[in-house]
């Protein structure tokens, strides 16, 4: 599933098309994608409306619109963001079409895991705006962390890390990589770290998601070969740090990679 930095890519895809109006929409109202909006509203008032703005937060994007419409895409697993010529031909997973006079801004996603929201008003629509703060924005602080660990003493600190509810955009690799770094096994309980080690974390989850939105969110690129990113699923993929040999288990409900040495039990 894409995490913060690739969720970051895809939403410079559609900047291509800011300030510019929507010319017509296209739509499989019927997919699940949809699921719980007002679509006779949004084939309303998307039509001639334009492009202002998007952001990202974690795994969810924001796209606002003149006429006071509001669009959110979440990618799931399959979904993906791109721009194609004004006149092309829709594909079966092409769920949704806005075309402009320059391009057409298309989300796919074969799966259908992704999830299209809706909301037209003049405020933030409160889908985004009760959003955990980014990570890299200065409300992610040492405290709130620690005290969000400590709720959840008795969790490995790999399940912890992939709450969304705080470590918002955090995803697999991300998680796997910022322990490797802070030197942490993946199993230890999260309400054992001391004031130190949990320094350690906040500063290497800020780290990791600068690094992972300056170099994946530019070009798709992978991290560079420092990273355990670059190891994780190789065949007898070892640790860039000592050469270790990874260990693989799953934790916290997915499977995990880490160093034996770097990160004791």
């Amino acid at each position: 599933m894409p995490e913060l930095a690739e969720v970051e890519f895809f939403r410079r895809r559609w900047d291509v098309g800011v300030g510019q109006k929507i010319a017509a929409v296209t739509l499989h109202e019927e997919k699940r994608i949809f699921r719980g909006n007002d679509l006779t509203t949004l084939t309303r008032v998307l039509p001639g409306a334009r492009l202002l703005a998007s952001e990202a937060r974690g795994k969810q994007m924001l796209f606002r619109f003149s006429h006071d419409a509001w669009l959110g895409v979440h990618l799931g697993m399959t979904g993906e963001l791109r721009h194609e010529p004004r006149e092309f031909s829709v594909g079966k997973h092409d769920h949704l079409v806005l075309a402009q006079s320059r391009q057409s801004l298309v989300f796919s996603d074969p799966r259908l895991f992704g999830r299209v929201l809706f909301h037209h008003g003049a405020s933030v629509p409160e889908w985004w705006s009760r959003l955990p703060s980014a990570l890299t924005s200065d409300a992610f602080t040492l405290e709130r962390m620690q005290a969000f660990l400590q709720r959840r003493a008795r969790s490995p600190l790999k399940g912890v890390l992939l709450q969304q509810e705080f470590f918002i955009g955090i995803g697999n690799w991300m998680a796997d990589e910022i322990l490797w770094r802070a030197k942490l096994h993946p199993s230890r309980a999260a309400g054992q770290l001391t004031d130190v080690e949990a320094r350690e974390v906040w500063k290497t989850v800020r780290f990791v998601c600068a690094g992972a939105l300056r170099i994946v969110a530019e070009d798709y690129s992978d991290p560079p070969a420092s990273w355990l990113f670059r190891h994780r699923w190789e065949k007898g993929g070892r640790c860039p740090k000592d050469g270790s040999e990874l260990g693989r288990a799953t934790i916290g409900g997915r499977t995990t990679a880490w160093c034996a040495k770097c990160q004791p039990r």
